[in-house]
C-alpha cells in the first residue's frame, strides 16, 4: 500500500509539473530524474522548457541533456536531431565532442541489416569520420574507429552478397563480372577471400559453358584468376578446391589446343 502511495504521489507530482508555468521549476525537476536516471520523465520536462530557456546561461546545458536523456530512451531519431543542433550551436561547449559523438552512435543504432538498404549506415560512417576529423586525440577515437570498421564490414557483407547470389543462380558470366568488381572495390575485405575462389569458379563453369571458339580466351582468363588466388592466399582454405578447378581448366585447355593442331 506505501509503495502504491508513492507511486500514486509521484505521478500526481509530474503531473502537476508537466501542467506548471513555472520554466525554473520544471528545468530543476527535469535535471533531477536525470540523475535519478528517469529518462522519460526528465524528457518530457525538458521538452517543454528547452526551448523557452533561449538566451540564458542554461540553454546550452538544457538542449544537451534534453539529447542525452531522448538517446538513453533510445529514441535515437530525436537524439540525432537534438545532438546534430547542439553541436552546431555550441561548438565550442564542453559538451560539444560527447554531443557530436553521440549523434553518430543515434545514427548507428539506426543502420539497419545488410539485406536493407544501407543509405543509414553510409550517413553513420560519415558522422562517425567528421568526428575523427574534429577530434582526432579524442578518448572516444577508438571507439569510433571499432564501429567505423564494422560499418564498413556491413556494407562489404551487403555487396559481396548481392555478386554471390549470381553465383547461387547459376549465373556464371555475370558472378565472375559482379565478384571481380567487388575484389577491385573491397580488396581488404573479409569476404575477399571467398570472393576470389567464386571468381575462379564462376569463370571456370562460364568457360565451360561457353560457345567452343571463345572457350580458350576464358579459360586463360580462369588461369589468371588462379594465380591471382593463390598468390595472395597461399595458405587459403579453398586451396584444394582452387587446386581442382586449376586442374579442370589446364585439361581443357589441353584439348582444346590440341585440336589446333595440323594432322600429322
Amino acid at each position: 500500500m506505501l509503495c502504491l502511495l508513492l507511486l500514486a504521489t509521484g505521478c500526481s507530482n509530474f503531473q502537476q509539473l508537466l501542467k506548471s508555468n513555472d520554466v525554473s521549476k520544471k528545468y530543476k525537476a527535469a535535471l533531477e530524474y536525470y540523475e535519478q536516471e528517469e529518462y522519460y520523465r526528465a524528457s518530457q520536462l525538458l521538452d517543454q522548457v528547452t526551448d523557452l530557456m533561449a538566451g540564458t546561461e542554461e540553454a546550452e546545458k538544457a538542449q544537451f541533456f534534453r539529447a542525452k536523456a531522448h538517446f538513453l530512451q533510445g529514441n535515437y531519431i530525436l537524439s540525432d536531431t537534438y545532438f546534430r543542433n547542439f553541436y552546431t550551436t555550441y561548438p565550442r561547449s564542453p559538451y560539444a565532442e560527447e554531443a557530436m559523438f553521440l549523434q553518430a552512435q543515434s545514427l548507428y543504432e539506426q543502420s539497419p541489416s545488410y539485406e536493407e538498404d544501407q543509405k543509414p549506415t553510409i550517413t553513420a560512417i560519415e558522422a562517425y569520420e567528421e568526428f575523427l576529423v574534429r577530434y582526432p586525440t579524442s578518448e572516444r577515437a577508438e571507439r569510433a574507429n571499432k564501429v567505423l570498421e564494422e560499418l564498413y564490414t556491413k556494407l562489404d557483407r551487403k555487396d559481396f552478397n548481392q555478386a554471390r547470389l549470381y553465383y547461387k543462380l547459376r549465373y556464371w558470366r555475370s558472378a565472375a563480372v559482379a565478384l571481380d568488381v567487388f575484389l577491385q572495390e573491397h580488396a581488404s575485405s573479409p569476404f575477399a577471400e571467398e570472393a576470389a575462389f567464386l571468381r575462379l569458379d564462376a569463370q571456370y563453369r562460364f568457360a565451360q559453358e561457353s560457345v567452343p571458339d571463345k572457350q580458350e580466351e576464358r579459360y586463360d582468363v580462369a588461369l589468371d584468376y588462379f594465380q591471382a588466388f593463390v598468390d595472395t592466399y597461399p595458405e587459403s582454405r579453398y586451396k584444394r578446391e582452387a587446386e581442382r578447378v586449376f586442374d579442370g581448366v589446364q585439361t581443357a585447355l589441353a584439348a582444346i589446343r590440341k585440336t589446333k593442331q595440323p594432322n600429322s
